[in-house]
């Protein structure tokens, strides 16, 4: 049996732009999925707006990695701790 695509739009947001992708998901003989195809013009745009992404997969040290589980897990606890990022940009620009 041959495996089928699902084609989705994603769009990201950042400070000053929203980037709309059509994503195609891959999917195996099972239906699992097995991955994704982003067509090179997204791809591109992608990297125009987060220059770092390549170097994402990179490890990190111990001490980030650290860092990031004690946020988590006080996040998991206290889910109504987060702030919309507009919050912090909007404070962020009565400080300049």
């Amino acid at each position: 049996m041959l495996g089928k695509n699902i084609y989705l739009a994603v769009c990201f947001i950042s400070k000053n732009n929203v980037l709309a992708m059509r994503l195609q998901i891959i999917q195996d003989g099972q239906g699992k999925n097995s991955g994704v195809f982003i067509p090179i013009e997204d791809w591109t745009l992608i990297k125009i707006n987060y220059p770092d992404i390549d170097t994402l997969d990179s490890n990190i040290p111990n001490w980030q990695k650290k860092l990031l589980d004690t946020r988590l897990k006080a996040i998991t606890k206290n889910p109504m701790s987060i702030k919309p990022i507009d919050e912090l940009f909007n404070e962020l620009d009565k400080s300049i």
